[in-house]
């Protein structure tokens, strides 16, 4: 059975999709076979890996809903492993279609339980949101990461995030955990980076990797090429950080 993380921050900017995208690239390099789940109604992963998400024939919102296959939804990606299921504007009005149904808390747990035997690792990348979508990506993960921008206003909404994951926990997903918080977007040249790094140290109490992901202009334009970073830049900074998180993440397996 895949091991399931979630990807999750519900305020936008903190570079959450990208952590998606290149954790997931970087587990596939390490030869384990991965799943990702855009479960973002922007697409931006499904963009992020140079699908036109205008022109996609299934998606995760057909599977949501029914009104489609599995197989027909898992879509091969260029990096060896790593497979996806892709996600576009269509999925927003899932948030209002899944509220009449019965158990709506646990169907992305159902669809997950019909194929996560084929992977090591499913990511998914949830909206910048606690909505429905979001819960659904909580009751079905095994563990969260938390992508923090090193920024002044990064630690707004933490608190709420964490009163949702203990609800969560406490009624529909004992067994999920924070795996940790992950700091993006660090730049070693300003004393406001080292400060928020500082600041959470001291009051957050989920556990903080090691590694921390640069503010890195290769990093930014990956996208735009479609392209994860270890194949747009392998050599940058950004890579190697991501790299570095997912032999973090891969290792605990191995502990």
């Amino acid at each position: 059975m895949g091991r399931i993380i979630s990807i999750v921050n519900q305020k936008g900017g903190v570079g959450k999709t990208t952590t998606a995208i290149n954790l997931s690239t970087c587990l596939a390099k390490l030869g384990k076979k991965t799943l990702i789940i855009d479960f973002d109604p922007q697409g931006n992963t499904t963009s992020g890996f140079g699908i036109n998400k205008s022109e996609l024939q299934s998606s995760i919102y057909e599977l949501l809903l029914g009104e489609n296959y599995i197989d027909s939804s898992i879509s091969n990606t260029s990096i060896e492993n790593l497979d996806i299921i892709p996600a576009n504007t269509s999925l927003s009005g899932a948030t209002v279609e899944l509220l009449d149904i019965d158990e709506r808390e646990y169907i992305l747990k159902s669809i997950i339980k019909r194929f996560d035997f084929l992977y090591e690792y499913i990511i998914i990348d949830c909206p910048p949101a606690l909505n429905i979508l979001t819960l659904n990506a909580l009751v079905a993960a095994d563990s969260l990461i938390v992508p923090l921008q090193c920024e002044y206003f990064a630690l707004e909404g933490l608190t709420q995030l964490f009163d949702t994951v203990n609800l969560v926990k406490q009624s529909l997903n004992p067994h999920l955990h924070i795996e940790g918080i992950v700091f993006t977007m660090y730049d070693s040249r300003t004393n406001l980076s080292m400060q928020v790094v500082e600041n959470v140290k001291q009051y957050i109490t989920p556990e903080i990797f090691t590694c921390i992901i640069p503010r890195n202009v290769r990093l930014s334009e990956a996208p735009s090429h479609g392209l994860p970073i270890t194949v747009y830049d392998p050599k940058s900074k950004g890579a190697e950080a991501y790299i570095m998180l997912a032999e973090i993440v891969n290792g605990r397996d191995t502990d």
